[in-house]
């Protein structure tokens, strides 16, 4: 595991996010780095993140691409100079559609890849992809929205 911080780490170092939260001691932790293209992130599953039947649950698969997907929107909200006072990542998640091609192990180390397809001013669609042992497990869409305080 990589020493160096996650961008998590350096935009929101106080998140409690039980996905991707530093500071959420209880949380996945997930840890999402800048790649050539996109983001990218390793994950291990904890034995009690099994389906009952010795795989990856569905709902961790979902939150681990959920995550994971906010990291290049972050950084591609930065690149457009979009931002908001006190809030490191001006979007949200307005929708996730998962595609779950094959079982995904439980006790070996997946890698997250995702990448913006589309950016515009209020709206940014990104493919997330989960692979383990060379081969794609689970592959999504993720839509984000600008968010607006009110």
């Amino acid at each position: 595991m990589t020493r160096e911080p996650s961008l998590q780490e350096q935009f929101f170092p106080d998140l409690m996010c039980f996905g991707c939260g530093p500071a959420n001691s209880k949380g996945l932790r997930l840890r999402s780095f800048e790649a050539e293209s996109g983001t990218t992130a390793d994950f291990t599953p904890w034995s009690e993140h099994d389906n009952g039947l010795g795989f990856l649950n569905g709902g961790i698969i979902c939150t681990i691409m959920d995550c994971h997907s906010a990291t290049p929107v972050l950084l591609e909200a930065h690149r457009m100079g979009l931002s908001l006072p006190d809030v490191p990542l001006p979007f949200v998640t307005a929708g996730l559609t998962v595609k779950y091609l094959r079982p995904t192990p439980l006790t070996r180390p997946l890698s997250l890849h995702a990448t913006v397809r589309e950016a515009e001013q209020t709206t940014m669609l990104v493919d997330v992809e989960l692979w383990a042992d060379g081969k794609l497990r689970a592959q999504g869409e993720a839509t984000w929205k600008l968010w607006k305080p009110r």
